[in-house]
């Protein structure tokens, strides 16, 4: 199977190197030294169907109850995953939407990250969700991508705080979380397996986050997506 061609950062949204989308949402990008956010088109998701069927979880701790059926075995995981993502990508207005992203690492894919906001205008508050093919975790991967989500956030979309839930074991999770300067914001409860399980709840600030924000993180696609979301002043927040 051929690398994946990841664009140039400075000229990622070029008319004359990519096929750019009718749907705004699909050309936004985040490029780090490390890897790559892409909208999460139809032909990436198919790159992304061997990494889906290869992480069904067979061991402890458990993850969400989530769309992408965890448990499932193929094809029905692959066909559950892929009906969640193409009905999120269709639920987009003012008051609740869901960016879904491919996380690209050196040509190829190896999961996704998903950046969700509620009443947006309003609030300024979103959420992160993630995921990483077993072959990719372990290597600071998870981290890296959470820093490019929270970049788009916050400097492309004008976010005043990003939350995020991890069960009480997934160590990896609340490591990341702590290590970006979210701040604990209590606990709450979900299903895994049809099993209540303990969340533990994160919250960063617009300050806290710029205490640490990087200067190597580049965005592309932004303003045209921003009427897409209802996010007319990415300035306000």
């Amino acid at each position: 199977m051929p690398a994946l061609t990841v664009l140039p950062k400075v000229a990622a949204m070029s008319a004359t190197s990519v096929t750019v989308s009718s749907y705004p949402p699909l050309n936004v990008q985040v490029h780090t030294p490390r890897l790559s956010l892409l909208g999460a088109t139809d032909d990436l998701l198919e790159r992304l169907v061997p990494v889906v069927r290869r992480g069904v979880a067979t061991t402890e701790p458990w993850p969400f109850d989530d769309p992408m059926s965890l448990y499932k075995d193929s094809p029905e995981r692959e066909w559950a995953w892929l009906r969640a993502v193409w009905a999120g990508r269709g639920r987009v207005g003012d008051s609740f939407w869901r960016l879904y992203f491919v996380v690209v690492v050196d040509g190829e894919p190896v999961g996704m990250q998903d950046l969700i906001g509620a009443d947006f205008s309003t609030f300024g508050m979103v959420t992160t969700f993630s995921w990483l093919g077993p072959d990719a975790r372990g290597r600071g991967l998870g981290r890296e991508m959470r820093q490019a989500a929270l970049h788009l956030a916050f400097e492309g979309f004008g976010a005043r705080q990003a939350t995020s839930d991890a069960f009480t074991d997934n160590h990896a999770s609340n490591h990341v979380s702590r290590a970006l300067g979210y701040q604990p914001n209590g606990s709450d409860w979900a299903t895994r397996r049809g099993e209540a399980a303990e969340l533990n709840r994160w919250r960063l600030t617009r300050e806290e986050w710029s205490a640490g924000r990087r200067d190597d993180i580049e965005l592309g696609g932004v303003a045209e997506c921003l009427p897409v979301l209802g996010i007319r002043d990415p300035g306000g927040h």
